[in-house]
Formats: structure tokens, sequence, C-alpha cells
């Protein structure tokens, strides 16, 4: 295997005058070779082309026996090789010679590295998939024996992960194989290594969907009762996935009776992490099992995992409320359900109840007006004036939940304190996030709320606190603050800008820093597409004209680019009368970015006068 016969090979195959490609397909073999990692790794990533160039035979005959023979004791390196083999699944010759893949793949499959282990897995099952009958018969079936089988733990954790894709390749006819598959899984699930039984735990659920229904029933069964009592947490934490899973395959009648008594026990497992896990996947076994045993037999736990100790656990079950209520009923939910969510609104834990706040509004649809009235609205209030800002925000960011139910009138009072807490948060990304939702809030809500006052207060609160992040210090935030003044604008339309909005933001063209003047002439740009050409000549063009005048070339550049994009808003003889002069003066300005910024938009111009 050398880069000469590799240039030769390219060669023969038609590519006699592409001298550049033959060498570096020939560098890119010589690379593999190389002592540098880097370069080792950069032609890893370059298998297929190598591939390409040498043909399917000699990949088979070449390549593919020297990443076998490799010795590379890099983790990066092998984790590229284990990337790419899945890769070369077209460059062997087709599915009879795509057995010859599996030689290096058994080799990665050993190593310590658990990532290089795992994609080494991935690439092998999909080199299984593809594979025809004989070849997994008498290759992938052997090989995942080997594995199974090996002295190493790695090798016999990495066999777990291709038992599915064995079976479900091995035909029905060839009992002695499944049979032997089905013994040597059993054999895993028993392993003396806890990392093995994890590893069965894991894949317990994918293997059981491929085998035969009697089977699991049985065999599986048995196993994963096994499983659910091991010393182990780990192992007893992966077993949980498979509650979900196995309910899926069987009947109901004998999920209820194997299944549910095993998620029981789970949620009161004395780990926290098994709790928490049986809190992820609980909601899948009820949806399962139906509504009607979810209630009778699950919600109880349910109930158990919203109030335990752990605030990990009552986060993953709080963020489940909205869709255990959708699925139990509107009954179970106000009696079972909603008592839980009362004390959950007042934990300990911020976690607990921005994790609440994200979905609490989700219930509405289910349990109706009158109870949402009743049971909900306290609770929305409470979160509300929630000390932490994600609270008070994940509230915010649902209320078209609630607006579809009862509207949003009960909530406003209590809204607008909220908002203006949030405006004024100390971090940034918190500003940023409610800025993002008030033209959301404005179209539910309607221009009475931007000009809503708080008691005491001389001024219309809201409407000033989106002037105000145009001065914000944080540039991000008075950039959101001139998009959401256009949305705004879209929103309540152009009389209300020219009346409540432009006048503001052209006395801030008057600002002493040139940043803040910059944004202004952001927010002008913004608002001269959403207020219509007849606002943007009266009110829009002469403030652009004036900042056009600036003593900061910054701005100046500012309002070059702002004509061009102004330009798309009007009709071509304003471009042409008004427009390009303005930019034909700036042209000559003693700035070169002003000067560059200007012809630019003049080209825009020029298009849009040939479009017209």
């Amino acid at each position: 295997f050398c880069s000469q016969s590799g240039a030769e090979s390219a060669q023969e195959a038609g590519m006699g005058d592409e001298a550049d490609d033959l060498f570096n397909v020939a560098m890119l073999i010589d690379e593999l070779k190389n002592e540098n990692v880097q370069l080792r790794l950069n032609s890893i990533r370059r298998l297929t082309t190598i591939a390409s160039a040498l043909g399917a035979e000699r990949t088979r005959s070449e390549l593919i026996p020297f990443l076998t023979d490799s010795n590379d004791d890099e983790d990066e390196c092998l984790l590229a090789i284990a990337e790419e083999m899945g890769n070369l699944i077209p460059k062997v010759g087709g599915p009879e010679h795509v057995h010859c893949l599996l030689a290096p793949l058994e080799n990665l499959a050993t190593v310590e590295e658990t990532v290089v282990r795992e994609k080494a897995v991935d690439a092998a099952c999909k080199v299984g998939k593809s594979m025809n009958e004989e070849g997994i018969h008498e290759h992938y079936i052997p090989m995942v024996q080997r594995l199974a089988n090996g002295d190493w733990f790695t090798a016999r954790v990495s066999a777990c992960g291709m038992f599915a894709v064995a079976y479900q390749k091995c035909a029905a006819s060839k009992t002695e194989l499944r049979r032997g598959l089905q013994q040597t899984f059993s054999k895993l699930c028993c392993d003396e290594t806890p990392m093995v039984r994890r590893a069965a735990a894991q894949h317990l659920g994918t293997f059981a969907a491929v085998c035969e229904t009697e089977y699991v029933k049985t065999e599986i069964m048995a196993l994963f009762q096994q499983l659910t009592t091991d010393e182990q947490d780990s192992v007893r934490l992966l077993a949980v996935e498979d509650c979900a899973a196995l309910g899926r395959l069987l009947p109901k009648e004998e999920c209820v009776f194997e299944v549910v008594p095993i998620v029981k026990k789970f949620a009161a497992d004395k780990s926290w992490r098994v709790r928490y896990q049986v809190a992820r996947q609980l909601y899948e076994l009820c949806e399962s099992i139906g509504k009607d045993l979810a209630r009778t037999e699950l919600l109880p736990s349910y109930e158990q995992l919203l109030m335990d100790n752990e605030a990990e656990v009552r986060i993953a079950s709080a963020s489940k409320v909205s869709s255990f209520c959708t699925l139990v009923g509107a009954e179970a939910a106000a009696t079972k359900i909603i008592p839980r969510v009362k004390e959950l609104a007042s934990d300990a834990s911020q976690h607990v109840r921005a994790a609440l706040a994200s979905v609490i509004m989700g219930l509405a649809p289910t349990l109706g007006k009158v109870q949402t009235i009743d049971q909900l609205l306290p609770i929305f209030l409470v979160l509300l004036k929630d000390e932490f800002p994600e609270v008070r925000l994940n509230i915010i960011s649902k209320l078209d939940q609630v607006n579809q139910v009862i509207g949003v009138d009960l909530l406003s009072q209590e809204l607008l304190p909220a908002i203006k807490d949030l405006a004024e948060d100390i971090h940034w990304r918190g500003r940023l996030a409610i800025i993002e939702y008030i033209p959301l809030l404005a179209s539910q809500m309607g221009t009475a709320f931007l000009f809503q006052k708080t008691s005491g207060a001389k001024e219309e609160q809201l409407n000033n606190l989106c002037l105000q992040w145009l001065s914000d210090r944080v540039y991000s935030i008075r950039e959101a603050a001139a998009v959401n003044l256009q949305k705004l604008t879209e929103v309540f339309g152009s009389e209300w800008a020219r009346t409540h909005i432009l006048p503001h933001v052209i006395d801030l063209l008057g600002n002493p820093h040139y940043l803040y003047r910059m944004t202004m002439v952001k927010a002008l740009t913004l608002l001269a597409g959403a207020v219509g050409q007849e606002v943007c000549m009266r009110d829009v063009m002469p403030a652009l004209k004036t900042a056009s005048r600036d003593k900061v070339p910054n701005v100046r550049f500012s309002v070059a680019k702002a004509f061009g994009e102004v330009a798309s808003a009007v009709d071509a003889s304003v471009v042409e009368g008004e427009i390009k002069p303005i930019l034909f003066e700036m042209e000559q300005d003693a700035d070169a970015d002003v000067r560059f910024y200007a012809t630019q938009s003049l080209q825009m111009c020029e298009n849009k006068l040939r479009v017209a």
C-alpha cells in the first residue's frame, strides 16, 4: 500500500492528465503513515477520496488491511477512522464485500476510549444493515460473538450495541444462530462487570424490539426484572429507560402486570438518579398504557415525584405537568396535580419554579376557563412576582396559551411590574429576552397595554421602556429595541408610530454620544419600511438628511447605508429626486468609509430604478 501504486492505479482509471489530483491523492496516502498527528488526521478524514482513487478492489485489498493493522495510539485519529468507516460502505464494491470493513471496526470496538468505541459500534451497525444475509451469517454475527466473549470488558460493552442489528438481519430459518445471540445477550445481562450490565440494560429495549413477542414476554422480561434489582444504581438507572420501550411492545394488560409495578418501585428508589430518570420517562409509559390506566396506576407515583426531596427530580417532574394534565384529564388534574403545583410555585429551588413556569400555562386549555380562573390564576400571579427573572420570563413568554382560554386582562395589572423589573435586569440577556416578547404581548393586549400606568406613575411605563432600551449601554439591546419598534409599528400602524414613536426617536438623534445616534439611524431605517411612504417622506427622510451631516463619520456612513435600505421602501421618483442627490453629495465626503457606503447605496438605488 503505497502512494506510487495509488498514482498508477488512478492513471489507469482514466485520470492520466489530472496530475495535480493524482499527486494530492498520493500525498494523502503517504500522510496516513506520517508521524505528525494533524497530517494523519487530515488524511483520515479524506479516506473516501483515497478509496475512490484506489478503486473498490484495491480499497479492499490494501486500504482496509492497512487500517486494520494500523497501530495508531492517538484517540483523535482512532475516532476519525471510526467516523469514516461508515462512509466507505459504497467504496468497497457492493453488499457482498462490505464485510471487509468489520475487521478495523472490531479492533476499534475494543479500545479504552468510550467515544471511539461508541462511534465504532455506530459504524458497525451501519455496515451490518447494508450487508446481505450471507455476510451477516458468516461475518457479522461471528464478530458480535467474538466481542461478546472477549476477555476485556470494553469488547463486551461494544457487543451489546450490535445485537439488535445482528438479530434483525439474521434469517428466521437460522434458529441456532438466533438462539446463540439470545443466550449470549442473556449472559451479558449477568456479566460480573457493572459497565457491561449497564450497556446491556441500555440496549435491552432495542434488542427486544426486534425479537419475537413470546421471547419478549418470557426471557426479555426475566432479564429486565433482573436488571431492575441490580445493586448498582447506574444499571437500574438505564433499566428505567427500558420501561417505556417494553411497555410499547407488550399488550396493555401484561404491561400493567409486568412493567407498572417496577415503575412504581423505581419511583421510590433510594437513588435520586433513578427517580430522576423515572420522572423523565414516566409520561411515555403512561402514553403506552392509555389515560385510564395511567390515571389509576401511575398518577400516585407522579404525585410522589412532584414532592420528591431532590430538586433535580422535582424539576424533571414539573416539566411534565402540562403533558400529564392533558393525559389524565381535567378532573384528575384539578384534584391530584394542581395541589402539588401550588406547592411547587413557592418551591425553595428557583430552578424548580422556572421549570414549572415554562409549562404551567399549558394547563389552561385542559382545565378550561372556570378552573383556570379559580385554580391557575393565583399560581400565575405568584410566579409573575417571583424574585428570579427566569421564572417571570417563562410565564410572560407563554401568555398566548392563557389568552386563548381566559384572555390576559386578568393578568394585565400584574404584568407591567414584572415586565418593568425584567426590563431593568442587571443581566443584559434578561433585558434582551423581554424585548423580544413585547410585540407578542402588545398584539394580544392592544395599545392600551403599552400606555398603561402603574399606580402613582405619571407616564406610560411600558411605552417609555421601549424607547429607553434604545439608549441601553449594551449594543445588542439597542439593536433589539430598534427591531422591537418596527414590529410594534407593524402591529399598530403608521399613525400610531408617527404619534408615539417617531418624535421620540428623532429627538434622540441629538444624543451627545455618537453610538446612540447610530442606533437612532438604525431605528429610523427599520421604521421607514413599516410606516409607509407618506410618513417616511414627512418624518423619516428629513431626520436622515440632518444626520447625513453629523460631525462623526460613523454616523454619516450609517446614514449612507440607511438610504440604500430606505430606497427599497419608496417609489422610484423619491429615489431619483430625494435619495440619490444626498448620496452623490456623500460620495464626496472626506471619510473613505462614508464614500464607500454611499457608492454601495447608490448601486442599490440604480438596481431599484432598473426594476421599476
